[in-house]
């Protein structure tokens, strides 16, 4: 039997863990949401006017966001369902540069199923 020196053997790959979001270790406590803000506060009136988020009077102006995390203890939304809230509410948070804001369920006004979940539970439309 042939002796192969270290040097040529084969040195086994060495296997990369996958990155994972900084997000994912994070565990909410009690009826805590953590909810993906708009890209940023400005929005389009109507006939199509841009309106900076310095114009309008942030405290009474609600906002639709995305649920990242959600708390052991939230009853009414989903990781992944739309909520309606008011940002001054909540307590802005930044993970992996992005911003967040972390949220009480009292302060969640509405929510909207995310796309997977308004598929599964209705019926489908009607065509006319």
């Amino acid at each position: 039997m042939p002796r192969t020196s270290k040097a040529t053997e084969p040195k086994p790959r060495a296997t990369r863990a996958r990155k994972r979001p900084v997000h994912a270790n994070i565990e909410l406590t009690a009826d805590r949401l953590v909810v993906r803000t708009p890209a940023n506060g400005e929005r389009k009136s109507a006939s199509g006017l841009l309106i900076p988020a310095t114009a309008a009077p942030a405290p009474k102006r609600l906002a639709w966001g995305d649920v990242e995390l959600v708390g052991p203890d939230v009853r009414v939304a989903n990781q992944g369902d739309r909520v309606l809230f008011l940002p001054a509410a909540g307590l802005e948070v930044e993970l992996e540069g992005e911003d967040f804001v972390l949220l009480r369920e009292r302060d969640v006004q509405a929510v909207s199923p995310g796309a997977a979940d308004a598929r599964k539970d209705r019926p489908p439309g009607q065509y006319l």
